[in-house]
């Protein structure tokens, strides 16, 4: 069974990058199809960018050309690059992964705020 754990959350200014991280314990994580995942205070948790097992990417409009989802099967991570952050970026991040006929995922979630 897959585990996940993020990291590289933290407080940045607006304008400002991160890069989080996502490693996974598991054999078989080149088999699922990767996902960041954030959640605001008081809103509903969205998809921000997924990565499938065979490297295809896609992005919710909002972070589209800011972000950039990719993964490394050697070393079982998942990352998201996110530049140019705005405030509204500010959220729990979770890291995702799904294979058919399988549960969900999920990690711990790791907090991004970005001060204006």
């Amino acid at each position: 069974q897959v585990q996940l754990a993020e990291s590289g959350g933290g407080l940045v200014q607006a304008g400002g990058s991160l890069r989080l991280s996502c490693a996974a314990s598991g054999r078989i994580f080149s088999m699922y199809a990767m996902g960041w995942y954030r959640q605001a205070p008081g809103k509903q948790r969205e998809l921000v960018a997924v990565i499938t097992s065979g490297g295809s990417t896609s992005y919710v409009d909002s972070v589209q050309g800011r972000f950039t989802i990719s993964r490394d099967n050697a070393k079982n991570t998942v990352y998201l690059q996110m530049n140019n952050l705005k405030p509204e970026d500010t959220a729990v991040y979770y890291c995702n992964g799904r294979r058919a006929a399988l549960p969900d995922i999920w990690g711990q979630g790791t907090q991004v705020t970005v001060s204006s």
